[in-house]
């Protein structure tokens, strides 16, 4: 079955959107885990210790923000892609510009984000048990999910927040979706 050739550059389906997120998760992982290594180790020559502490742990969860928050503004501003979202034939662009701003990238990086905060953020809040917290944040993300199946271009709520579109753009148009 080919793609239709009004499905090219419209919002993608949820399945294909699903499917980049844990390809995504997965190299996300791997980048994670260096960055994590890397801070360990300066932390302990820093230090002379391991960082155990709650400074150490929220310092490492800042920094971690930072780095998958260039991982994804480099990719995005690079050509739109990040490895999962070309495997996946997503490509986020501002229908204004031919590369996204600076701005636009950090708006819609953070925007992201709440797809798991909400959820999180109430999970610490009522102190949760882990199995109700990946509850709290699934039932997030089944409710930011729908932003996009309510949602006319099939867009999320923070593209429209950050003025960006994700669109299914296929390297050859003849593939099946």
């Amino acid at each position: 079955m080919s793609v239709p050739n009004e499905a090219i550059g419209r919002g993608p389906t949820l399945s294909r959107r699903l499917l980049c997120m844990v390809y995504e998760a997965l190299l996300l992982f791997g980048v994670c885990f260096v960055a994590v290594l890397l801070y360990s180790l300066i932390a302990h020559f820093v230090f002379g210790q391991a960082p155990n502490s709650t400074e150490h742990q929220w310092l490492m969860q800042i920094y971690l923000f930072l780095v998958i928050g260039v991982y994804f503004g480099y990719a995005w501003r690079k050509g739109g892609q990040t490895l999962a979202m070309k495997t996946w034939d997503l490509q986020v662009i501002d229908p204004e510009r031919a590369q996204l701003p600076m701005a636009k990238v950090i708006v819609r990086y953070c925007l992201a984000w709440m797809w798991f905060l909400p959820g999180i953020l109430l999970a610490t809040q009522l102190h949760l048990s882990m199995r109700n917290t990946a509850l709290a944040v699934a039932i997030n993300m089944l409710i930011w999910m729908m932003t996009a199946v309510i949602s006319e271009d099939k867009q999320l709520f923070h593209d429209k927040l950050a003025k960006t579109k994700l669109i299914f753009r296929p390297k050859n148009p003849t593939q099946t979706n």
